[in-house]
This record gives C-alpha cells, structure tokens and sequence, in this order.
C-alpha cells in the first residue's frame, strides 16, 4: 500500500510523504485574526482575471471548531491568461522565512485544473522566473498532499523563464508562495502546513 502511494505521488509530480499530516504537530493554534494555519495573507494580487479580482481571498466557512470560525480560500481563475495568488509566508511583505531544515509542506486544497506554486525569495521577488512545482488538478475534490522541498521536484515554468538564483537561496530566504496558472481553474485551500516552520501571527 505505501508503495503504491508513493507511486501515485511520483506519477503526479508530488511525493506523498507518510506522516505528512504531522508536519507541524497537532493542535496549530490559529491566529486572532481570519487565517488558515496560520498563514493570515491570502492575496489575489490583480495580475490575470480573477475574482475576487484583489485582495482577501478568506472566506468563513460553516460551523468553526470550539465556537471559533474557519476560513478558506477561495479564488477563480478565468479566462486562458497567467493568473497570481499570493501567500506571505510570514504575514508581512517585509516578513521572510528560512526553509532550508524542511521537508516541505502539506497543502489541503481543491481545483479543476492544473496550477503551479512558486517559491519566491526576498531578493527576487518580482518576475515569473522562479522555481516551481506543479499542484495537480483534483477534478474539484478537497484532497491532501505534501509537496517536498527536495531540489528534483522543483523547475521553471517553461513560457516564464529560468531563474537568475538557486533553489537553495530561494529556501533560505523564502518570502512568499505564489500559485500561479494561465487556464480558467475554479480553486480552494483549506490547510498549508510546513515541515519545521510555523508563521508568526501579526
């Protein structure tokens, strides 16, 4: 079975990890304000058509956990166009984080077609060349993968060019990750979960 899984995993360009779920240890307490493990900074960033078309994608969701609410969020791609959603790791801008201890990270979400996710640095934030790893399409169904950190699973997107930095320095410096995509996608998160790293609340 576990052989298996694994195999689904390469098959999909993501590793499965086992104990994956445990990436941060139970019981993430969340932050004061809307957030989802943590991460307060969900934006639509205006690049692409999307809707919303700029800020907040958290939405609440129903029925909270010990009376508190829980969010989602949530974002549509539309049109055949480059679409950018961004998540500050570290719930500033100015805010960076140093991911060279982990694994990688669990993220719980749903789409209906191919993304990708890019690990932006401080100090090359701006420009489509950066280094990626595809989100698999879930045909809309709300799943749970752990996407690793190890340096094979991570290229340029093709049509956006190479980057002028390593992966390496890209982990130390990690500022935010951008989901980007170029075709209509209906898409939620629901949980992003990193090995060796819990954000800070602001």
């Amino acid at each position: 079975m576990r052989a298996r899984t694994l195999l689904a995993g390469l098959i999909t360009g993501v590793l499965l990890a086992p104990g994956a779920a445990h990436a941060t240890g139970p019981g993430l307490r969340e932050c004061a304000t809307p957030s989802i493990d943590r991460l307060q900074q969900w934006l639509a960033s205006g690049e692409g058509t999307t809707v919303p078309a700029n800020g907040s994608l958290l939405v609440p969701l129903r029925g909270g956990h010990h009376g508190k609410p829980r969010y989602a969020a949530q974002v549509a791609f539309v049109n055949a166009e480059w679409h950018v959603v961004v998540v500050w790791l570290g719930n500033r801008f100015e805010a960076q984080a140093d991911l060279t201890r982990s694994a990688g990270f669990r993220l719980t979400y749903s789409a209906t077609e191919d993304l990708w996710v890019q690990l932006r640095p401080a100090s090359h934030w701006s420009g489509g060349a950066q280094w990626a790893t595809t989100i698999p399409s879930t045909g809309g169904r709300l799943v749970t993968r752990f996407f690793s950190f190890r340096p094979q699973a991570w290229a340029a997107v093709p049509e956006l060019g190479v980057p002028a930095h390593t992966f390496a320095s890209a982990l130390s410096e990690a500022r935010g990750l951008v989901f980007v995509g170029k075709t209509a996608n209906e898409i939620e998160f629901r949980g992003l979960r990193f090995d060796r790293y819990v954000p800070p609340c602001v």
